[in-house]
């Protein structure tokens, strides 16, 4: 059942209305009565068939707001590129001996990690561990190369990953609450507009379904495609 706060916040929202993204954002922002600064969630069903392995979605993209966020960062690297690494802001830094602390203690003290090539296949003995909380890096995913500092200092900056569930629905934060709305627009409009980039060939029919626009914990807004 419902609480009595969300049932009053919920009285500011027309369910059955398709609000424009500015007036989404707006409500969002007003709804999110928390005591902390709420989330501000994009909510975009896709007309795919995520069991089909060339219908599903997968890029990156670099929020020109970031999330309001802080993540932590581990960077799996050889010793010469450890000082790179921690110039360019990794929380977490560190090679073979790293990997040995993982397998050890299944303990990963991050929120994503990248890797440089050479380190892929002694990350492969924790790839279970890392795998299974959506750590493991990954090129597909941009979080492994040679330039560290480079790959480091984009996810310090906004870059985010961007897939689908397997429901075809895609949920990615575009700010917080305390953000302004010009902020949190530009961030939706870079996160759709690289959804339109990413549409698999195999879809046909319209890509996108719907968009809900949500605070934490509070109602869904529904916004024009």
């Amino acid at each position: 059942m419902a609480s009595k706060r969300y049932r009053e916040i919920a009285k500011a929202v027309d369910k059955e209305k398709l609000h424009t993204i500015e007036e989404g954002i707006r409500l969002a922002k007003q709804t999110a009565s928390v005591k902390f600064d709420a989330a501000i969630d994009v909510h975009i069903k896709l007309n795919i068939d995520p069991k089909q392995s060339d219908q599903r979605v997968r890029t990156q993209v670099m929020l020109p707001h970031g999330t309001g966020k802080k993540i932590k960062v581990a960077a799996f690297v050889s010793g010469a590129k450890e000082k790179a690494a921690k110039d360019a802001g990794a929380d977490v830094v560190g090679g073979e001996e790293l990997v040995k602390q993982i397998k050890e203690t299944g303990k990963t003290d991050f929120d994503v990690a990248v890797a440089e090539p050479a380190l892929m296949r002694s990350l492969a003995s924790v790839a279970k561990i890392l795998g299974q909380r959506g750590l493991m890096p990954n090129p597909k995913a941009g979080t492994v190369g040679e330039d560290i500092a480079k790959l480091v200092k984009e996810l310090k900056s906004g870059k985010v990953e961007i897939t689908n569930d397997e429901s075809g629905v895609i949920h990615q934060i575009i700010g917080r609450a305390s953000f302004g709305e010009e902020q949190l627009l530009e961030n939706f409009k870079t996160v759709k507009d690289a959804l339109h980039r990413a549409k698999p060939a195999s879809v046909k029919r319209d890509f996108i379904g719907s968009i809900t626009v949500a605070a934490t914990m509070g109602p869904g807004i529904k916004v024009k495609n």
